[in-house]
């Protein structure tokens, strides 16, 4: 069986050790990587995660398609892959990606998930969020979309942030059905 070929975007939204997680561990675990990030994500990026670790992005991913690039493959339905997570999303991502805007590689890549009804997970990253945030949930939500907020697993005792980015991270993952769950599962104490 050939390895997974998934659509990993970066969105310029804080949060972005939330990409860099799910690129390690897609790696890890053989998948292929098409990368696709925004203008901001570089940036956000640098500052959250430090000056190399856009570098580092790239390292892991198969394949590195520029924002600019409609003409990508990952662009196309044709190409066969198991599905996209957007971590993090931006809130412009978010609405582009509601309204089917498709006017960079990101958020063309998300429509083709959707209109191939493939798996499209969406880390979206704000707080608080106003009317037009939630309408746009909703409206991704009716396309197909999954809306996956970072939202910590406090059940499961975490014992510091590269924990719980880890755990959101697998969660995105094993929510492309791709592999036997790799985030840990709650469970009564012993």
């Amino acid at each position: 069986m050939s390895a997974p070929r998934v659509v990993l975007g970066v969105a310029g939204a804080s949060g972005a050790a939330l990409g860099l997680s799910v690129a390690r561990q897609l790696c890890a675990m053989g998948a292929e990587i098409d990368l696709v990030t925004s203008t901001a994500a570089e940036r956000t990026l640098a500052e959250e995660c430090g000056p190399e670790a856009f570098e580092t992005l790239k390292a892991l991913a198969t394949r590195v398609h520029p924002l600019g690039d409609i003409g990508a493959s990952i662009a196309s339905g044709s190409v066969p892959v198991a599905g996209m997570i957007v971590a993090p999303c931006s809130m412009r991502s978010l609405a582009a990606i509601a309204h089917g805007l498709d006017d960079n590689l990101l958020t063309r890549s998300a429509g083709v998930q959707l209109k191939e009804r493939r798996r499209l997970i969406l880390l979206t990253r704000e707080a608080p969020l106003t009317l037009a945030h939630l309408r746009n949930m909703t409206a991704a939500t009716e396309l197909g979309a999954i809306i996956l907020p970072p939202v910590p697993a406090f059940y499961l005792r975490p014992k510091n942030v590269a924990e719980i980015v880890d755990q959101i991270s697998a969660r995105a993952i094993d929510m492309l059905n791709i592999t036997n769950p790799i985030a840990r599962q709650w469970g009564p104490s012993d």
